[in-house]
């Protein structure tokens, strides 16, 4: 259950190319008077690039501005620099070179307008800056990135009444930017389903591993098992579903996780190694008897060849592209990525973040949590998928619908492991 909050306001604001901003460790942040400063800064020597400056003004202008020289990079302008027609080279997906070697895993880029590419980076820095400033009545907030054409991006913040600050916390962040504010419904308590419905049984495949989208159990309750999830520091791969299936505010390491079988058989697979209560997961050891497998329980059992960054997800959004999910109880869905690098506070004392929203509440029951979302590898001749992130909870309050989760971009960045 969850505290009520009254009058929530969900604000979007829409961003140009401007600057990129970088501001220290994800725990702790910089104050709102420095952080303005340093926007300030490098959306001018940014303006100044993409108006033409060549290396050698780069230069000149970086030193007499106080700067290092070797930071171009820390700056994020070496890559307009590098630039043609207009393009800048991102990486948008984590990706197996052997499709049966989890470890190959390389870097995929793709080339975008740099138009696009510093509005969304910008975007991007505001919402982490809002979420470290945790200002009363802060709620959460997400990116959208805008098309190609556009050239924009926007952030969706949301406040509960008491979160009059916004007005004067964005103009310290960048003067001139409109802001448009939508009130919704209170947040109320979750409703529960009220048809039941039958779990989809593990069906292992024919080298034995289990695929993921299957119904799996802890001794409380029941969730969905994804796909294989692995960690470099010594090879370790893990079955891997919600932690909070295996219940809240306690250690849940050495827990069994079981799989149900036809009838009324279970097999237990493994036991808690890993649990990251913050981002809901809980990565499971496999006893021997069998082994998780990286493929989705969908009709054509696609296999899981990577996992998209966070400007992989942003890229998907500017092509209008849809995720997809295959849960325990509500089977296969599709649905529009609502906002990506999200921040949600609406459920917890603490915040979540490396969110993304997509879909909406319907696509998600209880007993899907554990599942991904993911997207069909688009230079992949055989079908392949990329995992997006990690289903964990849908909204339940009116005026807002959509499934939310960690991305997968996030689980690498924080823990190291990667689809």
């Amino acid at each position: 259950m969850v505290s009520t909050v009254t009058d929530p306001v969900s604000v979007n604001r829409r961003f140009g190319g401007t600057g990129r901003i970088t501001t220290g460790d994800h725990d702790c942040g910089p104050s709102t008077a420095d952080s303005g400063r340093l926007v300030q800064r490098l959306a001018t020597l940014r303006n100044r690039l993409e108006s033409g400056m060549d290396r050698r003004e780069f230069l000149r202008t970086v030193v007499t501005g106080g700067f290092a020289v070797g930071m171009a990079q820390w700056l994020g302008v070496d890559d307009f620099l590098a630039a043609d027609d207009g393009k800048v080279p991102v990486v948008t997906a984590l990706v197996r070179d052997d499709p049966d070697d989890p470890w190959s895993i390389r870097e995929r880029t793709r080339h975008v307008p740099a138009e696009w590419y510093a509005a969304v980076e910008t975007a991007f820095e505001v919402n982490d800056l809002l979420a470290r400033r945790a200002f009363t009545g802060y709620l959460g907030s997400a990116v959208i990135p805008g098309s190609y054409e556009s050239g924009t991006a926007t952030v969706s913040v949301g406040l509960s009444s008491d979160g009059h600050s916004l007005g004067q916390l964005l103009d310290e962040l960048a003067a001139g930017i409109d802001i448009n504010s939508e009130t919704i419904i209170d947040i109320g308590d979750i409703q529960d389903d009220a048809e039941p419905r039958e779990p989809r049984i593990a069906d292992l495949t024919a080298d034995g591993r289990v695929p993921s989208g299957v119904a799996c159990e802890t001794a409380s309750s029941m969730a969905t098992l994804g796909p294989a999830l692995y960690h470099p520091d010594g090879q370790r791969r893990f079955f891997v579903t919600a932690d909070h299936a295996f219940g809240d505010d306690r250690d849940t390491t050495g827990d069994s996780l079981l799989l149900p079988r036809e009838g009324d058989e279970t097999l237990e697979i493994g036991t808690v190694a890993d649990y990251h209560p913050v981002d809901d997961i809980a990565a499971i050891a496999p006893d021997g008897r069998v082994e998780p497998a990286s493929r989705i329980d969908a009709p054509s059992q696609p296999r899981v060849r990577g996992q998209y960054t966070k400007f992989g997800l942003a890229d998907l959004v500017a092509r209008d592209e849809e995720l997809e999910k295959v849960g325990a109880l509500s089977g296969h869905t599709t649905g529009k990525i609502q906002g990506v690098d999200a921040v949600t506070c609406f459920t917890d004392e603490f915040c979540r973040r490396g969110q993304i929203r997509w879909g909406g509440e319907m696509d998600l029951t209880d007993g899907d949590s554990g599942s991904v979302s993911y997207h069909r590898d688009p230079e992949s001749e055989d079908g392949d998928v990329l995992v997006a992130g990690f289903n964990n909870a849908r909204t339940w309050w009116p005026g807002q619908s959509y499934v939310w989760g960690v991305g997968a971009y996030r689980l690498t960045e924080k823990h190291g492991y990667h689809f």
